[in-house]
């Protein structure tokens, strides 16, 4: 839990911020699945049990993630969590993603502790954009999400990204209710840091190495990677890309389809 960096307050005032009730619970559930309910107040409204240590935390977290999730899937729409290091390119990535599909079959919840200068990035590229402010935090939380995804509309959408704080550690605890956690590497960060940092490469069902466009002037050796990934997770490929200069972005834009196919089937949108 993040005792030192001020994640867990933050976590447990975003786990507040959803009312202690128990028919609050029936509300997630129902914005989550879509379903037609009235509302009482003005943000829909999620009870937790907030306890001392950060299992409890944790627990209260997962249970929402899965409500996000479960309700996702009834609707079939598609939950990406991508998370990295700042300056790895997650907004370039999303800009040259929303780019290759159909307007209005995306939308963006953008994670950052302060501004939104992330969100004004994406807007007017054919997706929702909503802008999550984290102040200390340094993740998202299932909590937040599913915030956020009550203040869309999300007829018509296929597929949902979360921009995840920039952050290599903390992230890869918490469930958002994604169905796809992306990790993203860039050149300059090093060849050696799905080591350093390996909860996060461990969990990703898929590693894009960006900005290999920079090969040529950085000192980056991509065999170290692959044999660390290699000991970490033998499931999620490495797929080389740059998302400002175009190389590789169709085969991320194909893994992404086949991700959506392969986690959602065919199923019955409600």
């Amino acid at each position: 839990m993040c005792d030192t960096c001020g994640g867990h307050e933050a976590e447990k005032q975003a786990l507040h911020d959803h009312d202690h009730s128990h028919a609050a619970d029936e509300h997630a559930r129902q914005h989550a699945a879509g379903i037609a309910h009235d509302h009482p107040h003005s943000r829909a409204k999620v009870r937790v049990e907030i306890g001392k240590e950060g299992g409890s935390l944790l627990k209260a977290n997962d249970r929402i993630a899965a409500q996000v999730r479960e309700g996702l899937t009834k609707r079939g729409i598609l939950l990406l969590n991508i998370t990295s290091a700042p300056g790895s390119g997650k907004t370039s990535l999303l800009q040259a993603t929303l780019s290759k599909l159909e307007p209005g079959t995306a939308a963006v919840l953008v994670g950052d502790l302060e501004t939104d200068r992330d969100a004004k990035r994406l807007r007017g590229l054919g997706a929702q954009v909503r802008q999550i402010n984290t102040g200390k935090g340094c993740h998202l939380s299932a909590a937040q999400v599913a915030s956020g995804l009550d203040q869309m509309n999300l007829e018509g959408v296929e597929t949902v990204f979360v921009e995840n704080v920039g952050n290599m550690a903390c992230p890869s605890d918490y469930d958002l209710g994604e169905h796809v956690r992306v990790a993203i590497l860039s050149l300059p960060e090093g060849d050696d840091k799905a080591a350093k940092y390996p909860g996060l490469f461990a969990a990703a069902d898929v590693v894009l190495l960006n900005k290999v466009d920079l090969e040529s002037v950085l000192p980056f050796d991509e065999s170290v990677l692959r044999q660390d990934l290699a000991q970490l997770n033998t499931r999620a490929p490495l797929i080389r890309l740059s998302a400002i200069g175009g190389q590789g972005m169709s085969a991320w834009i194909e893994w992404l389809q086949a991700s959506r196919e392969k986690a959602l089937g065919k199923v019955e949108t409600v």
